[in-house]
């Protein structure tokens, strides 16, 4: 099974400049410790030390909310899309 995580560029700073990432797994969790697995730098920037997601990263599930569709154990199939989006601020 195949999905693909996008990155946004401050992000994808830490996978070698890479935004469109193939993975697997059967979860959204999954999935993200594939990609942590492959880009250990991008661990803390999506879970705090207890492994749950931080409240100002959003990620998608084809255009879902994850928090809204099961959180990390969201099950993902063949051709799904994550998307992670971190808070931007400023001023």
């Amino acid at each position: 099974m195949s999905i693909t995580i996008h990155l946004p560029s401050v992000l994808a700073a830490h996978a070698g400049g890479t935004r469109a990432i193939e993975t697997g797994g059967a979860t959204v969790g999954t999935a993200l410790d594939q990609l942590v697995s492959r880009y250990p730098q991008l661990g803390p920037r999506l879970r705090d030390a207890h492994g749950a997601p931080y409240p100002f990263v959003t990620i998608y599930l084809n255009d879902e909310d994850v928090r809204l569709v099961g959180g990390f154990e969201a099950a993902v199939r063949d051709g799904d899309e994550v998307t992670i989006v971190p808070a931007v601020a400023g001023g």
